[in-house]
């Protein structure tokens, strides 16, 4: 681990406040208060278009790709495949 940052290692995050994570995440970032500032209200802006847990998801169309991961230019929507099961994997597989 870099020596910089032995002091974060037995952090328990959840038992801090806001304030406290704040001044964590800018001593470990290489990013401004403001830019976090601005990163989060955009976060918190954002959370309103959120569905809630039971809500029907919102319509999107999305392109397939064959078996080798390449696009197919055959695109599919979600309100498609209603009645089917589908599983919606979010993250980055880069």
């Amino acid at each position: 681990m870099d020596p910089r940052f032995e002091q974060f290692k037995d952090l328990d995050w959840n038992s801090m406040s806001f304030p406290e994570k704040r001044e964590v995440w800018l001593q470990i970032s290489d990013m401004s208060a403001e830019e976090f500032d601005t990163m989060m209200a955009g976060q918190k802006a954002r959370q309103g278009n959120v569905p809630k847990i039971g809500e029907m998801a919102p319509d999107f169309k999305l392109e397939r790709l064959d078996r080798s991961k390449k696009r197919t230019g055959e695109y599919v929507e979600l309100s498609a495949l209603r009645g089917k099961s589908v599983a919606l994997c979010f993250g980055s597989y880069t």
